[in-house]
Order: structure tokens, then sequence, then C-alpha cells
């Protein structure tokens, strides 16, 4: 029977412990904060329901529902209301309905007519060669035009990823889009014959996934996770040290300030990059992991806002609103917290989570607390009409939030690739790996147990 030592107990960490022991695999969790979960928290308050990290789960792939089914909790997961469908996009320090239809698209002030038309150029225009790592920002200006960067794909990039499509690659960023380019050498055209593919896979793409959460947040999932793993969990236990022997791993922990060494068939390492770095690999040939620091961790500032319905004048018929970077807004969105999900406010309140920072204005996050909150309730007066005080805040910080794929990312995936062959019984895997998403996450997990079982 293989054992199996996972270093980080963040939700990939967890799926992977858990879809190994379920198969009988020995595993060991090492996770050095107090409390698994990573960024997944919830915490609830005089009625309001707090997310330190993501809000959603997107139900791209059967995977994710099996996850939730085998742990038990179906009972306990929420779907997002269909009254919620809207998302906004700010003009004119204006939020406006995003178009559901070709025919809301020629409607819509969002864009002017003239980058309407410019639609109809798109399967004409040309395909970058295969081995150019492309920043976001020149696909889209090549493709769609100034006007789509600006008002589409910046809050977008924003809202996903904190950062700016300038230096963000197409390939390893948004590795969907590059590579409807590269095969069918037109978005538009991708976009419907892609829909056929993914209806063949048994997936949905991330446009159109279904948003799920839990009762009481998100941390339902993780605790579940937790409690199934129980006895398989070292929490406060940092790992310092693992080394190639004979064909096994010697991972070295820090016990009450005092090393300790298992040795391990495999490792799993799914903590952030940033962290990585720091860990020494013994091994032969040699493992350096110092180059991982190079990945840019932007902070990000989550500031959940508590109002009465009444103190708000927008509808907030939706998912929420994503600000371009050229209105000049202090944050760059909201989510309708509380119109995506029943019990996140008290009966007759809302609730509004914002995120400031990111790549956009990493300086704005190193604010007190109380500037944070007033630049947040500033951009929530003036779009969506919000007067008076809250009655209820919240603040988490993050000062290396979201890994970035920005152009040269490939040297990263290169080398993870390239420890894994020459170092056998290493996995990388997490947000830095396979995508930023929870779901993305998720899947990270359960493949990479995928992966050792097989």
């Amino acid at each position: 029977m293989k054992s199996v030592a996972i270093i980080g107990a963040g939700i990939t960490g967890l799926t992977a412990a858990f879809r190994l022991m379920e198969r009988g695999v020995d595993v060991t969790l090492y996770e050095a904060s107090n409390r698994v979960g990573g960024v997944i928290r919830s915490v609830r308050e005089d009625g309001f329901l707090a997310e330190f990290g993501p809000n959603t789960i997107l139900e791209t792939s059967p995977k994710i529902s099996a996850l939730i089914k085998d742990l038990g909790i179906e009972n306990r997961r929420i779907y997002s209301s269909p009254s919620a469908s809207n998302r906004y996009l700010v003009r004119n320090r204006q939020p406006i309905a995003v178009p559901s239809s070709p025919i809301g698209f020629f409607k819509t002030p969002l864009f002017s007519t003239r980058a309407k038309f410019r639609l109809f150029t798109e399967p004409f225009a040309r395909r970058a060669p295969a081995n150019e790592d492309e920043p976001l920002a020149k696909f889209v200006l090549r493709r769609l035009g100034q006007e789509f960067l600006d008002y589409a794909i910046n809050p977008m990039v924003a809202g996903i990823f904190a950062g700016d499509p300038a230096r963000l690659s197409v390939k390893y960023a948004f590795p969907k889009l590059w590579n409807v380019e590269q095969r069918y050498g037109s978005l538009i055209l991708g976009q419907i014959l892609g829909a056929r593919e993914r209806k063949r896979r048994g997936t949905v793409s991330k446009a159109n996934a279904p948003k799920l959460s839990f009762d009481q947040g998100l941390e339902v999932l993780v605790s579940t996770l937790e409690q199934r793993l129980e006895h398989h969990i070292r929490l406060s236990t940092p790992v310092r040290r693992m080394t190639q022997k004979d064909g096994k791993w010697e991972v070295v922990s820090v016990v009450e300030g005092r090393d300790s060494a298992t040795n391990f068939d495999c490792v799993i390492l799914s903590i952030p990059a940033h962290k990585l770095a720091d860990l020494e690999v013994l091994a032969s040939p040699q493992v350096d992991l110092s180059l991982l620091r190079q990945i840019y961790y932007p902070p990000v500032a989550s500031v959940v806002l508590g109002y009465r319905r009444e103190d708000i004048a927008h509808k907030l018929d939706g998912f929420g609103m994503l600000i371009p970077q050229v209105e000049k807004f202090n944050s760059l969105g909201f989510l309708f917290s509380s119109s995506l999900f029943p019990n996140r406010a008290p009966a007759g309140h809302v609730t509004l989570t914002c995120y400031l920072g990111g790549t956009r204005s990493p300086e704005r996050v190193s604010l007190c607390n109380d500037e944070l909150f007033r630049q947040t309730e500033i951009d929530a007066s003036v779009l969506l009409g919000a007067k008076g005080n809250p009655v209820f805040r919240h603040l988490t910080i993050y000062k290396n939030a979201i890994p970035q794929y920005e152009v040269g990312y490939g040297r990263f995936k290169d080398l993870m690739t390239q420890i894994e062959a020459q170092a056998p019984g290493i996995y990388f895997a997490g947000h830095y790996r396979d995508g930023i998403s929870t779901g993305d996450s998720i899947l990270s997990g359960d493949n990479t147990a995928t992966r050792i079982l097989g």
C-alpha cells in the first residue's frame, strides 16, 4: 500500500487526501497553520454571512458534483438564485447589465456601434503563431479592439485574477481561449463548435457553469473534509525539508519545536508557490524550487458590507458588478452576495462583497482598515446608491492572494514537469499549476490523486 504525504491543507490537498484515503492509501496531510481550508473560510455575525475568500464554486465538471455527493453534503448545497443572473459592467460611472442575447448585445449602451460591428471582422483576424506567448491585451486588441479590452476584458480579468491583461498570458492564464484560436482560428466559431465538444465530454464552460455554495458558506465543504480526514491531518506542523532516500521521500516536519522525520512513497506539494520556493528538497539530480518565488501574487483586500435594504437604491438583481480600470474607481468590483444565495443577510438587509488592490492598485491594500472601508463605501454610494453607514463590516487582507499566470509562465510549468520526471514521487498540485478558481483546485487535487493511484 502506498503512503503519501500532502503538504498544504487547502482545498486541493484536502480533495487529494480524501480521494486517496477512499482507496485505502495511507495519507498524512501537513498544514503549517492552525486550520485547514486555506483562503476558504466563512463567518456568521449578527445574521450576516461573510466569506473570507471565494464566494462560489463553478460546477464545471462531474468530479465536483461527485465530491459533494461522496461527502454526503448534497442536502446542504445551494445553487445561485435564477433571479441573480444579471452581470453588470460600469460605463460612464453607471452599472449596465451585460446583454444575454445577440439582440440585446446590439441594443446595449455598453459598447459603441463601431465596436459592435468590429465583431463581424473577428473570424478574419490572423491567428497568432503557436509558439508565441502573447499577452491577453495584445490578443484582444488583435481580435476585438480597444473598446472590448477596456470595458469587457479588463474588468473580467480584475474579477478573476485581480490581474492586468497587459501582463497575463493568453496561453497560460486562459488556455481554453488560446486553444480555441489555435484550433478554429476564430473565437466566434470556437464558441459554437466548442459547445458541442463540451457536451460530449460532460463538462461545462465557466461562463455557463452553475454557481454553488452551501447553507453556511463554502467552509461547509472544507469542514466536512476535515471531519472525514481527522486522523490524517497534522495542524501547526510546517514541513522544513524533503530528502530522497532509497526510492522513498523522507519528510521532515516541525512538531512542538522539534524535527520529526517520516518516510513516504509520494509527496503532493499543494502549498502556494511562494512558500514552495522556501522548501528544501535534497535529491539527485538536484531539485531547486527557488524559481517559483518569481511567481507574482498581488495583494487583495476583501471587504464585506451589510446594509439595510432601503439604503441601497440598486435592485441588486444579479451576480455582481465589475469595474473597468478606465472608470477610475477604488474597487475592482462588487458581488451581490445576498442576492446570490439565501441567508447571507438578516431580513430586510443585504450583503455586498467588494475587492480592492490586485495588480491594478497593490498599494491600496496597505491603507488602514478605516480607509479601506471608506473607499469601498464611496464606490457603493456612487454605483449602487448606498446611503448612510453600513450596519455590518468585515475585512480580510491577503498579502499574497492569487498567482498571476503572466507572460513567461511556461518556465514555471516546465520546471514542475521536469522535476516530476527527474524525481519520481513528487507531484505539484494547486492553483499555481492547474488554474486559480476553487473548482480548478478541486479538480487539481482529484486528478493528482488519480495520477498516484494509476
